[in-house]
């Protein structure tokens, strides 16, 4: 990993039905991401959050089903444009959100600096739905469709025309709560993807290392780690927990994995919601999962 971070926020809420996850960014930076950083040795530049222009509830018929379609495609071109001059600059893009649409951007943007990029998609949901398959039209549920090449054009679009990744390129880790049509693409396909069932089964350690294994060919890997990929136990402030999800612990194991593999050449950190949290604990625990990622070690 480069040892220059630059830290950005992204304070959208508009992804999804539930108010409060656009203080995200701020729970996160007031549990002590920059300090926690610097103690590992990084020079983190903290350049604030992007704007988000937000009026919710206005649709058009070009919206397909699609909640909050024109805010959300608007943040998405800004943060792409953000992501991938964090990038040119030599600078690790790490980004917090802020619901799971804003992936949309920040694969977008990064995916224009390598040939095949890999992405880890850490997370209780595939969020491979489209228009037609979301049982709900928020587009926090349709991001990795999306960078997949998958739903309305202009989300495909996004920065650069077409699919940013590949099935080959996807690997999805913790799934516990797959919708009908996600299910049948991940069988069409042949996506990669570990359920709880067989993280239960294998081990994360095996899962990890598989996974890495897996990206060998890509010549970079985003990190798209939703905390609801956690049990709500140990995250209880997000948006749509899902019981049974994976260990603090566990979780911490996973990032270690991934530091000592030095793979990840992006990452995003999303749907910390403080509004849902018990004292902060769900941004406590990103931020000490972003230690772990950037190889904080006890010894």
């Amino acid at each position: 990993m480069k040892q220059k971070i630059t830290m950005l926020g992204v304070p959208m809420d508009l992804g999804q039905s539930r108010r409060g996850v656009d203080m995200g960014p701020s729970a996160i930076r007031y549990a002590g991401i920059v300090e926690r950083l610097r103690k590992s040795g990084y020079e983190i530049e903290d350049a604030g959050n992007i704007e988000v222009s937000k009026s919710p509830g206005v649709k058009t018929p070009e919206e397909e089903n699609l909640t909050n379609f024109a805010e959300v495609r608007d943040t998405s071109e800004k943060l792409a444009g953000r992501v991938s001059n964090i990038l040119s600059n030599a600078h690790f893009p790490l980004i917090l959100g802020g619901d799971h649409s804003i992936a949309i951007g920040s694969i977008a943007g990064a995916s224009a600096h390598f040939e095949k990029m890999g992405v880890i998609w850490y997370d209780a949901h595939g969020d491979l739905n489209t228009a037609e398959t979301s049982p709900s039209g928020n587009i926090h549920g349709m991001p990795l469709a999306v960078s997949l090449g998958r739903g309305h054009e202009s989300l495909v679009n996004t920065y650069k025309a077409g699919a940013k990744i590949q099935p080959d390129q996807v690997v999805i880790i913790g799934a516990r709560d797959l919708d009908a049509g996600e299910k049948s693409y991940i069988s069409e396909t042949g996506m990669l993807v570990f359920t709880m069932h067989e993280v239960d089964r294998l081990g994360l350690a095996e899962v990890m290392n598989r996974t890495i294994q897996h990206l060998k060919h890509c010549d970079g890997v985003h990190l798209s780690l939703d905390l609801d990929g956690l049990d709500p136990h140990d995250a209880p402030g997000v948006g749509t927990p899902v019981p049974g999800g994976m260990s603090y612990r566990e979780s911490h194991l996973a990032m270690e994995i991934l530091a000592e593999a030095d793979i990840i050449t992006s990452a995003e950190f999303v749907e910390v919601n403080p509004i849902l949290d018990e004292r902060n604990k769900t941004a406590e625990a990103a931020v000490a999962l972003m230690g772990s990622l950037f190889g904080e070690k006890l010894k």
